[in-house]
């Protein structure tokens, strides 16, 4: 089932989501539908809160490349990250980033270039994870939704100021 996302700068996008304690049939029904509402809105990502859950659930899904240029994300290659946590993070590196709950803004970050990642799938199985790409800035951009941070609080000052006011005008 394909949910609703929660709009920037709707409260809950500030709450710091609750550990998961059951890994049952109602998380994995969660689940499912976060990987059906974020391949239908084109995400590469998406937080539980993003869809109104206050839980430490988020998926990645990073698409494939197909031919000419359309892009594949089987649900086989969704990762699923329950109760994520950052272990180890180094170097710096400026990305590109937008949001699901901030549509159609897109801003430079920086954040880790490396990151490593201990956390349970669907079933309470616990993994750990390292990359250096596209899925660590992913990972962190993600876990900020657990911890009520959004990409654009890493902005600097003057830019947020610009980002509030263009956001303001155009959500009136």
């Amino acid at each position: 089932m394909v949910r609703e996302i929660v709009i920037y700068p709707d409260k809950r996008l500030k709450q710091i989501s609750r550990e998961v304690e059951n890994f049952d049939g109602a998380l994995h029904d969660l689940l499912d539908d976060m990987y059906e509402t974020m391949v239908a809105r084109n995400g590469v990502g998406l937080a539980a809160i993003q869809v109104g859950v206050d839980l430490r659930a988020l998926i990645i899904n990073v698409p494939l490349e197909k031919e000419e240029g359309e892009h594949d994300q089987p649900k086989e290659n969704t990762l699923e990250m329950i109760n994520p946590v950052i272990v180890e993070k180094d170097g710096s590196e400026k990305f590109q980033e937008g949001c699901l709950s901030i549509p159609g803004i897109y801003e430079d970050i920086e954040r880790a270039k490396h990151v490593k990642v201990i956390y349970f799938d669907r079933n309470g199985e616990q993994h750990t994870i390292e990359d250096d790409d596209f899925l660590a800035i992913a990972m962190q951009h993600e876990i900020d939704h657990l911890e009520g941070k959004v990409f654009i609080e890493k902005l600097s000052f003057l830019k947020r100021k610009k980002f509030e006011k263009e956001w303001a005008k155009r959500n009136k």
